[in-house]
């Protein structure tokens, strides 16, 4: 029993003991406990750092490497585009209309601007197209208001050769030159502005001050350039070069380059490339072909005899075939004297005498000389240096030259030969030989053969036999008209400018290229946004239970 009892004291005296030691295991564990969670949620917190750090410098990376693509995509588009630019072709057109004595012509031109250099091709297939209507403008003197309609056909005829996206950038000139030049100023004007109406509603572009009369100095400049152009001395040394002699209609033209010191009036300076050149350069008003023809057959008319023999009034004409007989009408091409009326005059008698035809050509020719200012004056009373240097003439002088079948470096005494013969003959069998030219143009042939060896012999002073004149109507398949000097030069002036500039640039680079350099870039960065959307989006949190950080994903609205 006591020992019982001593046990059961024992208990209760160890109890405490017991419980003292239970209570410090318990803190121990719960210390111990403390610390690991305490080193867990040290552990999770830098894994979700580590993690979170490692997502942000993916994002990072990515950003970069988007980025930096969509710049080298850009750059590389637009270096691609610059070098594509540099070697580009721009196609261009242009439109000069030369409103000449007997018909206006339209030229229609195609070039090319490479690097802002002009490129052309007038030999080319589509490099030039020309159309002709007649009459001339001048024609209209007596309805002015009508003389717009005469462009209609020539319009039409542009608008088939030019795509119809061009015609608002292409430019069209109306040049009108020695018919109207002959006119009094407000018939000039209301023909003119007649033809503006036409031109304004034409689609191409155009300025009222397009459409003038140009003097006879820039006619024969323009001519110059083209001839030159084509011989391939412009650009060159102005020694080098060749004169040009038009005979057109209405008048003609001398402009060469000249060494001596030249009158105001009769000088101009044309620059092309780094060199310039001095010319002299005039136009001798009337002394065209065909008025010359009115001129001396009125001047014969002066001069009539009465024939018993024929019982009325004959008017004997040596530039005539011998047979030829017509009502002879002026008024069609004449000075602005002759277009007041057209007169009815008597039948002619035709005697077919080349020297006296260019006798009476040359009597025209050395017409006013008394008044001449200067030291010497080869035509009339006009001032003109020395000629110098190779000439071609043109126009008319080709013409005639080509009708006999001369070889363009013909002689002026072969011409004279085929012009004696060919006035000589009688007209009945000249009609035989050749049907189907008209009958005005063929008996025309008899006067511009005399009126030729006048001009370039009797008056200029060119040898029967000199070579430096050559006859032509076109150098390497390129024609030489002056319209065509007239679209060179003005091409060539907007360079020497600054205006003429290539139509690409990377401010206005061409839809198809900016289209899809767009649709790149918006490619790449949908595909990047749609990569982003697509990545699941997470979020750290503390587990009460487990103790520990867990990651879970979560709505993107939340």
């Amino acid at each position: 029993m006591r020992r019982l009892n001593a046990r059961v004291a024992s208990a209760r005296v160890d109890s405490p003991d017991i419980d003292k030691r239970k209570r410090k295991m318990d803190n121990k564990s719960m210390k111990l406990k403390f610390r690991s969670n305490q080193s867990l949620r040290s552990n999770n917190l830098f894994s979700r750092n580590q993690k979170q750090q490692s997502h942000d410098s993916n994002i990072t990376k990515l950003n970069v490497f988007v980025i930096g693509f969509v710049t080298l995509a850009v750059v590389t588009c637009c270096y691609f585009y610059v070098n594509d630019s540099r070697n580009a072709i721009d196609k261009r057109y242009r439109i000069v209309i030369d409103g000449g004595s007997t018909g206006s012509r339209i030229h229609v031109f195609e070039y090319l601007v490479k690097d802002g250099v002009p490129v052309f091709d007038f030999s080319g297939e589509n490099g030039l197209g020309s159309m002709r209507v007649s009459p001339g403008l001048s024609a209209f003197a007596e309805d002015p208001h009508s003389a717009g309609a005469s462009m209609l056909q020539l319009l039409k005829f542009a608008r088939k050769r030019i795509p119809k996206e061009s015609w608002g950038k292409t430019e069209i000139r109306l040049m009108a030159t020695a018919g109207l030049r002959m006119l009094d100023l407000s018939l000039q004007e209301q023909i003119l502005e007649s033809c503006r109406k036409v031109l304004r509603t034409s689609g191409f572009a155009f300025l009222n001050d397009w459409a003038s009369v140009i003097s006879g100095s820039d006619e024969g400049v323009h001519a110059w350039v083209v001839a030159n152009y084509a011989l391939g001395t412009l650009g060159g040394d102005p020694h080098e070069t060749t004169g040009i002699i038009e005979l057109g209609g209405a008048s003609a033209q001398v402009t060469f380059f000249s060494s001596e010191p030249l009158p105001p009036e009769f000088s101009r300076t044309v620059k092309y490339g780094n060199v310039s050149y001095s010319l002299y350069s005039h136009s001798l008003l009337e002394f065209g072909q065909n008025v010359a023809f009115d001129m001396v057959r009125r001047s014969n008319l002066a001069k009539a005899t009465n024939l018993e023999s024929f019982g009325s009034k004959v008017i004997l004409d040596p530039c005539s075939p011998k047979g030829y007989k017509h009502n002879l009408q002026t008024g069609n091409i004449t000075p602005s004297s002759l277009v007041k009326e057209n007169d009815q005059l008597s039948i002619l008698h035709a005697s077919g005498n080349f020297s006296e035809c260019r006798s009476a050509s040359l009597t025209l020719l050395q017409k006013g000389k008394e008044e001449c200012a200067h030291d010497k004056c080869y035509i009339g009373s006009t001032f003109m240096p020395k000629l110098q240097g190779k000439f071609l003439a043109t126009e008319n002088f080709f013409y005639t030259s080509k009708f006999f079948g001369l070889s363009p470096k013909t002689s002026l005494s072969e011409l004279m030969v085929a012009g004696q013969q060919f006035c000589e003959q009688d007209w009945s069998k000249l009609k035989s030989k050749y049907p189907t030219l008209n009958e005005e143009d063929l008996n025309r042939y008899c006067f511009s053969s005399a009126y030729i060896v006048a001009f370039l012999h009797d008056s200029l002073g060119i040898a029967l036999d000199d070579k430096r004149i050559g006859f032509a109507n076109q150098v390497n398949n390129i024609p030489l008209d002056w319209a065509l000097g007239a679209f060179i030069f003005q091409v060539m002036s907007e360079i020497n400018a600054g205006e003429l500039h290539p139509a690409k640039s990377l401010i206005t680079m061409d839809s198809s290229m900016l289209s899809g350099l767009i649709f790149v870039i918006l490619l790449l960065f949908v595909a990047y946004y749609v990569s982003k959307w697509r990545k699941p989006n997470v979020k750290t949190i503390f587990d009460l239970e487990k103790g520990k950080y867990i990651v879970t994903r979560i709505g993107r609205q939340s």
